[in-house]
């Protein structure tokens, strides 16, 4: 299952399940022996980091997520003057913030990431702007507001009033399946700031404990702009796969024995010549879904365009051949259906164009008229190297490229072994000649 996935796990635990896990544990033990003036500086060092980062990468998410959460502990503490009580304006402030502050992360998972700053930044400063003016309304003296705090669970103990949990529960319901989904370091980010947040009131909101966990938060946040980064860095943003960058980092750990497999996507210009571009990334994502989950302990890497090589450790080509053999048929037997009104948005885009482009000298192709809406089916052909004695692994990949090759040339949707060491000067010969 793809929820069970490493990647999947992966995504959702590191970092900020690791840093929400060590801040349960520290507080419960060391942490707490810390003075205030320790915990103000972390808080305050925390926050700011967070801000920079988001600001620095363009992090619109979560630069508003770090103002919601400094914002809300603020108004929350001042109403408490440093302690929660159970009743007062510092209690009706704590539930109301607790109410408002997964309510906010609801919102911010519908804010675009980055490049609408100024069209986000307004409506962002009239959210803030409403809830201070709701905050210090419900806080003035008088009786709690009934909806903060009715109860549908009885003999319930815990500091977060039953709406406010509500909310929390909704809020990470739908971070998780964003999370499941997109496999995004912010919204993972996200995720875990909610539950350092509930964790935070459950320790009272004020206080060192409440302050050391909003600032686990924020610290969160800050981590999740690091990982984001990292993924940018080193996995193939269309496919998912890991990139060509990860691909030379882990050429540098591998040791003999290993196999090396070159894959490629059969006529993959003339699928997009045919079906456009969008039709085409369809394709390197379908066939990337595939490699992913290839059998025998390999690892796919998106390469280049429609390149895709995959490594596999202590393998040999015999052991593999099997795997992606496997791989091969599941592939060909793959396909997805156009639909007609992208079909027609194609084409319009391609009027468009040809309107636009009448003053250029370069002109795309015309699409082949056979082209129709209907289902677009690929296939891959592969070839195979494994180590050898007294080879680089640039040279074994350099053996897969001419295996790959021969599978073109041999008809496509097959697969080839490299020739023999002896044979390496032969074959980059002919390569030379072609």
């Amino acid at each position: 299952m793809e929820f069970l996935s490493q990647r999947t796990v992966k995504s959702i635990l590191l970092p900020g399940g690791g840093i929400v896990l060590a801040a349960v544990l520290l507080l419960g033990t060391n942490w707490s022996a810390l003075s205030a003036a320790n915990i103000n500086f972390f808080y305050i060092a925390v926050f700011i980091a967070a801000a920079l980062l988001s600001w620095r990468f363009h992090s619109t998410r979560i630069v508003f997520a770090a103002v919601i959460l400094l914002l809300g502990h603020h108004a929350m503490e001042s109403y408490a003057q440093g302690q929660i009580a159970s009743a007062g304006a510092g209690r009706i402030a704590f539930d109301a913030v607790a109410l408002l502050i997964p309510l906010n992360f609801i919102v911010l998972t519908f804010f675009p990431e980055r490049g609408s700053e100024d069209r986000t930044l307004g409506w962002f400063l009239a959210l803030l702007f409403f809830e201070s003016v709701f905050v210090a309304a419900v806080s003035r003296p008088g009786p709690e507001p009934e909806f903060l705090h009715w109860s549908l669970i009885p003999s319930y103990h815990w500091r977060v009033p039953q709406p406010a949990l509500l909310i929390f529960v909704a809020a990470l319901s739908l971070l998780l399946v964003r999370l499941v989904q997109r496999h995004r370091a912010t919204d993972s980010g996200m995720f875990w700031a909610v539950i350092a947040t509930w964790l935070g009131f459950q320790a009272g909101g004020a206080g060192k404990t409440g302050s050391a966990y909003f600032g686990t938060a924020a610290l969160v946040l800050a981590s999740s702009i690091i990982e984001n980064s990292y993924s940018l860095a080193y996995q193939d943003e269309l496919t998912g796969l890991a990139s060509r960058r990860a691909f030379n980092d882990a050429l540098l750990r591998l040791k003999p024995p290993y196999a090396i497999a070159a894959v490629d996507i059969d006529h993959f210009k003339r699928i997009n010549d045919n079906f456009g571009h969008d039709t085409g990334d369809q394709v390197l994502r379908l066939v990337a879904s595939r490699l992913a989950h290839v059998s025998g302990g390999g690892e796919a890497f998106r390469v280049g365009g429609e390149e895709f090589t995959i490594l596999f450790p202590r393998r040999t080509a015999k052991d593999v051949t099997g795997h992606l053999e496997l791989l091969r048929m599941n592939i060909e037997s793959s396909s997805f259906k156009i639909r007609v009104g992208e079909e027609r948005r194609k084409l319009a885009r391609e009027s468009d164009r040809r309107s636009a482009g009448a003053r250029k000298t370069k002109r795309r192709p015309a699409a082949d008229p056979e082209a129709r809406p209907g289902a677009v089916s690929m296939t891959v052909s592969i070839g195979i190297a494994e180590s050898q004695p007294k080879l680089r692994a640039e040279e074994v990949i350099e053996q897969a490229d001419q295996a790959l090759y021969r599978a073109k040339q041999g008809g496509r949707n097959r697969i080839e072994t490299a020739t023999g060491p002896r044979k390496i000067k032969e074959a980059r010969r002919k390569s030379a000649q072609l």
